[in-house]
């Protein structure tokens, strides 16, 4: 089926809303390395909230005590606010979500951690596959479904959102996996997530295991199926995408795709591929995408964990283009090499003058800069210019740029009096 197909099967209408669920503050920590004072995790979500999360994940508290404080004055500011929607019109605070152990005890801690918020969260986490049964928590398959009925039931008494999450969902027997997902919503789980917890998965996979969830659970009339993907083997975004595609109206994604291991799904592509691929997804977010870079910087730099060049959306090399091949093309119709528009993220494409560039981008660079390039002199400039970038172990700068022009004895115009 090409891609066209696709598209035309896809049903008009107004676009569907996936929920944005961000648990860099809970997943996002656990990575190595990753650490956030109560201070800077207070920034953050205040930043989560005005970029337009849906969901936040404020935590584990029954970890520690110092979790447990932080999770609580999140419920009780971010939690209780009033902020701007995407679109600029006022929205009601987004909702205070805290991970659990299947116990009373965590649920209770848990409970208080959230309880500040207008729209709290209980989020109950239990192993499901084999493996993680045998060899993890030494229970059997009956004793599973026994306490997931009962904590989700106690959850339930407490709050009115309970999340249920069967840990490595992916690796669960399909049919025991409905199981116990459909125990959960009997006992009053509002939202079932399938965690692909190690990143197993494949997309076809994963989209199949949430189309047969999708059209086999039982008793799940406004529960809500969502994705938490992995990325070990690189397919997180994909997965969390074909998650949507096939029914899931939830996705559980970092800032920068941190996270356990090698990461989480990336809020960010996972955002951005909806909005540009529209036609094919028919799907809407909340997110302000004006935000999306401010909040990439402010956790890549409050949890030590640098962005490398090339990530995608959010790298400094997203939009740069050095080829001449490709600068030409920018420079004659953005979209011959940019398929996603970045004043969309409060961006412009940037030419970067090295070794590969053109003539073309040297005269717009240059003509930006201030200077009259005259035809004839275009050849003598791209061959000084080719000299310093070949010499070069980095980009040919704005100074090296001005020196060129100056041993040509190319004036700069005049400026306008």
């Amino acid at each position: 089926m090409t891609l066209d197909n696709i598209i035309q099967e896809r049903p008009s209408g107004s676009p569907e809303r996936v929920r944005i669920f961000d648990t860099t503050l809970r997943d996002g920590e656990q990575s190595p390395g990753a650490y956030l004072d109560p201070d800077q995790k207070m920034e953050i979500a205040v930043q989560l909230a005005r970029l337009g999360v849906d969901v936040i994940e404020a935590g584990f508290p029954s970890s520690s005590e110092g979790n447990l404080k932080t999770v609580q004055r999140i419920a009780a500011s971010v939690g209780q606010a009033e902020r701007k929607s995407g679109i600029g019109t006022e929205a009601q605070p987004p909702m205070i979500a805290s991970l659990c152990r299947a116990n009373r005890r965590d649920i209770d801690i848990t409970w208080e951690g959230v309880k500040p918020a207008r729209f709290p969260c209980i989020h109950i986490v239990l192993p499901t596959s084999e493996i993680h049964l045998k060899y993890k928590v030494g229970k059997t398959q009956d004793e599973i479904i026994k306490i997931a009925r009962e904590s989700v039931a106690h959850a339930r008494d407490l709050c009115a959102n309970v999340e249920f999450s069967a840990e490595d969902a992916t690796r669960t027997d399909q049919g025991y996996l409905l199981e116990v997902l459909e125990t959960a919503i009997e006992a009053g789980a509002t939202t079932v997530n399938i965690p692909d917890t190690v990143g197993y998965a494949m997309p076809h996979e994963y989209g199949g295991l949430i189309r047969f969830l999708s059209t086999s659970l039982t008793g799940r009339d406004g529960v809500v199926i969502s994705a938490h993907c992995h990325d070990d083997l690189g397919v997180a975004t994909a997965n969390t995408l074909a998650g949507i595609e096939n029914g899931c109206r939830q996705v559980e994604v970092t800032i920068n795709g941190i996270g356990e291991r090698a990461g989480n799904a990336c809020l960010a592509e996972t955002v951005m591929a909806l909005h540009t691929r529209k036609p094919v997804f028919n799907i809407e977010t909340n997110i302000n995408r004006r935000e999306i870079l401010p909040t990439s910087a402010m956790v890549s730099q409050m949890a030590g964990m640098p962005v490398q060049p090339n990530k995608a959306i959010v790298g400094e090399n997203a939009f740069a283009h050095e080829a001449g091949i490709h600068q030409d093309g920018v420079l004659k119709n953005r979209s011959t090499y940019e398929v996603l528009d970045p004043e969309d993220l409060g961006l412009a494409s940037r030419l970067v003058l090295g070794k590969l560039s053109g003539r073309n981008a040297l005269r717009n660079r240059l003509e930006g800069m201030g200077y009259s390039i005259a035809d004839q002199d275009l050849d003598a400039l791209f061959k000084s210019f080719k000299s310093v970038a070949d010499a070069n172990t980095h980009d040919v700068s704005e100074a090296q740029l001005h020196g060129i022009c100056a041993k040509l004895s190319i004036k700069q115009k005049e400026p306008v009096r």
